[in-house]
């Protein structure tokens, strides 16, 4: 009888630690990132940066989508709305060239790759006209700054780069065109205001 009493008490003893063992392994805390100590899931300097390109990148791309082909000539110019001085201003096609010429000009110095012929000056090609032609234009030029920003790491991100209009650094180059391309993005999205079309960003779920 004191055999097993002995043995009961041990029996329990051991399932209690095995059913421990298993919640504690298939708790959300044991499997999450931080507890695994997995280093690929711990933020970085470039993946907080190729974050905040990707937000504008998918914001401004859906704009350019959502404005139909006819309308990539449009400017408020062409409202005549009284009072408004809207005259030489860019057409809603030359807006996305600007932003996407842009981003190869901001983030070329990062890597000191050669620019594209297709820049030109931040205009982008004059005759580049057709909406899917604009559009891979700007796809191109946001991929460019995806791999330009995966460069970045601690010991370069604020080491001098010396350019024509004075010194700057990868860290100001690698944000900079983010936030020019979103200056932007909040005049495409009075461009599709103008045209009765709500921006996707701005749409219900």
């Amino acid at each position: 009888m004191k055999y097993l009493k002995t043995f009961t008490v041990l029996t329990t003893c051991f399932l209690t630690t095995v059913a421990y063992g298993q919640d504690t392994k298939n708790s959300p805390a044991a499997s999450s990132p931080t507890a695994q100590g997995s280093p690929a899931s711990r933020p970085t300097i470039a993946s907080a940066i190729d974050r905040e390109i990707t937000i504008v990148e998918k914001e401004v791309i859906e704009a350019a989508e959502a404005m139909p082909e006819e309308k990539f000539d449009f400017s408020p110019e062409k409202l005549n709305l009284p009072g408004g001085d809207y005259k030489g201003v860019r057409t809603f096609g030359e807006q996305l060239k600007h932003i996407a010429a842009s981003n190869y000009l901001i983030w070329s110095p990062i890597t000191g790759d050669k620019l594209p012929d297709t820049v030109n000056d931040g205009k982008g090609p004059d005759n580049m006209k057709a909406k899917a032609e604009i559009i891979k234009f700007m796809k191109d030029s946001f991929a460019f700054g995806h791999k330009a920003v995966a460069t970045l790491n601690e010991s370069n991100l604020v080491q001098p780069i010396v350019r024509k209009s004075g010194p700057t650094t990868r860290l100001f180059l690698a944000t900079f065109a983010a936030a020019h391309a979103f200056d932007h993005y909040g005049q495409l999205v009075e461009y599709l205001r103008m045209n009765g079309i709500v921006p996707p960003a701005s749409r219900g779920k």
